[in-house]
């Protein structure tokens, strides 16, 4: 990547002191440790990088459904979300507030 831009930013002595620290223990710059939060955060990765991280999540030979299945898996159905009316308990627990 061709660093071609350059900014400025205003961090607090705690957040220097840090971010410095964080940067020497990874062997790298604060800089480049700036760079890589701003890619991780905000999804700034190009086509190439999504496609190498698919490869090795197929590489991985994982057992994957559908995506029906996998939405029937993990997505609850309004019936669980709602609180059983029929159980006939009425403790202070169940009452709103």
């Amino acid at each position: 990547m061709a660093l071609s831009k350059k900014t400025t930013i205003l961090l607090s002595p705690e957040q220097h002191r840090r971010l410095t620290e964080l940067a020497a223990r990874r062997g790298t710059s604060l800089g480049s440790l700036v760079r890589e939060a701003v890619t991780e955060t905000y999804g700034l990765h190009d086509v190439e990088e999504r496609m190498a991280a698919v490869q090795e999540l197929v590489a991985l030979g994982l057992p994957v459904g559908t995506v029906e299945e996998m939405i029937a898996e993990s997505v609850p159905s309004p019936a669980e979300l709602m609180p059983d009316t029929n159980s006939g308990s009425s403790s202070d627990e169940d009452q709103p507030r």
